[in-house]
């Protein structure tokens, strides 16, 4: 017998539920995110579990009889892929691919499908293009293959009788948010729809030992359309970043339980697709001016990988009574920080100045290596002193002024000497980390921001004379 129809609240950002209506979730605090849905109240059964009752043996294993001996990966022959996913997608896993609309999320799936159609049979489902659409696409970008198995559905169910029907070895579902459970109520796209279907889709997964790739809209802040607790479900999560506007993109890991979650791809979008970006360095340091005040060269570390990013700072004098502060592809609480040391270490005045900080590229840098090169753009730009292009700085700032030491300092210094760099600006307790070997570069320890900038400022006189 069949229960009351009742309505509850759900929070679309934390699947929060509640029998009645909130302006503010009570668990995350969001504001207007409590949205209703329909349920269907189950009859309470009239059998009484045995408090006293044996409960059933279940049939376990130890570790040790597990085999993996014939455990794989699928490589999907995009290296930058590979390397963010930790050497390919493994078998029976479930990978969220998150991104702003029209950002190459399909496009990179279809790409996929042209790289593995040759030795694996992959069931795409479509739940927002029709077959013919799908085949437009798919022509340009010369995907075609007997092995790349198209199904327009939206009915999860028929999703799933599809997989055990053809027995494929990958899945892919574009996109979730258009997947629907008909035992549930509530429209394709909500909280309940989305849970319950990605929650289908890992049970085959695991049951099958298949992959599934997933593709996830976001919302106006950047996260995934849903519950968080759908990141929790899948085993990767990853995100696709870039400006629609601008050719590259980067593709991120955030949660990887296969691989790291330090390591990023880079892309770029062309007429046949996205293109791998083998040397991101020289791709953000192609344009950089020369002779020009306020740019520096910082090298972050990008999981095992040494980035190289243009970093720019324009200073000018403010024509309101308070100056305005812009950041872009860095915080901007820790560029507050570094400017309040630079007025009270280094003596330069900020207060009646307006000060824009960029990252070429639409890198974003979260490292502490980046502070030098940031505080180094600023004191050539409030100074009007260019800096030589030939200079590479990182180190992390103190309160105090100090620079303290960063890791990896052999591999940013050896990425350096290959990109052509002339000389390396680096706290000294690095350098006394270092082997001692002949280098081609220089290596400039400094102790302090002001030692930094003296360092660029006798650089810059001396090539004058």
């Amino acid at each position: 017998m069949k229960g009351n129809i009742k309505s509850i609240y759900i929070c679309s950002s934390c699947g929060y539920e509640s029998p009645r209506w909130f302006g503010r979730c009570p668990d995350c605090g969001e504001w207007n995110t409590m949205t209703e849905e329909a349920r269907e109240e189950e009859a309470p059964s009239k059998q009484k579990p045995m408090p006293g009752g044996e409960p059933e043996p279940e049939a376990v294993c130890r570790i040790t009889d597990v085999d993996i001996s014939d455990e794989h990966r699928y490589v999907t022959g995009m290296n930058e892929l590979d390397r963010v996913l930790g050497g390919g997608i493994v078998k029976g896993s479930v990978i969220l691919l998150g991104g702003d609309p029209g950002i190459g999320k399909s496009t990179m799936l279809l790409q996929i499908c042209g790289c593995l159609c040759g030795s694996l049979k992959i069931l795409y489902v479509s739940g927002e293009e029709s077959k013919a659409q799908l085949k437009l696409r798919a022509k340009r970008l010369s995907v075609e293959s007997d092995n790349l198995l198209i199904a327009p559905y939206t009915d999860i169910t028929r999703v799933v009788n599809a997989i055990a029907g053809e027995k494929p070895d990958m899945v892919m579902i574009d996109s979730i948010q258009t997947m629907n459970y008909s035992a549930i109520a509530s429209s394709s796209g909500s909280v309940s729809q989305v849970r319950e279907c990605t929650s289908i889709l890992t049970k085959v997964a695991k049951r099958a030992d298949i992959p599934v790739l997933i593709v996830g809209h976001v919302n106006k802040d950047g996260a995934i359309a849903g519950p968080k607790v759908l990141e929790h479900i899948v085993d990767t999560v990853l995100y696709f970043e870039g400006e629609r506007t601008m050719s590259y993109r980067i593709l991120r890991a955030v949660k990887n339980r296969f691989g790291s979650t330090n390591e990023i791809g880079i892309f770029e979008m062309g007429e046949r697709g996205l293109c791998e970006v083998e040397n991101p360095s020289l791709m953000l340091l192609s344009e950089r001016p020369l002779n020009v005040s306020g740019t520096c060269v910082s090298c972050v570390m990008e999981g095992s990988r040494p980035i190289f990013a243009e970093v720019q700072a324009l200073v000018s004098k403010t024509g309101f009574g308070v100056p305005r502060r812009t950041s872009t592809g860095f915080d901007y609480n820790r560029a507050a920080l570094l400017i309040a040391v630079l007025e009270k270490r280094a003596g330069y005045t900020f207060s009646n100045m307006d000060t824009y900080m960029n990252v070429v590229g639409g890198l974003r840098l979260d490292e502490p290596s980046a502070d030098l090169p940031v505080t180094i753009a600023l004191m050539s730009s409030i100074t009007d002193t260019p800096v030589d292009s030939g200079i590479v700085a990182f180190g992390e700032v103190g309160l105090a002024g100090e620079l303290r030491s960063v890791g990896n300092v052999e591999s940013r210094i050896n990425e350096a000497e290959k990109l052509g760099f002339s000389k390396v600006i680096l706290p000294k307790q690095c350098i006394k980390l270092l082997p001692k070997k002949d280098r081609k570069i220089e290596l400039i320890g400094v102790s302090t921001i002001g030692e930094a900038f003296s360092a660029v400022k006798n650089d810059q006189q001396a090539r004058a004379k």
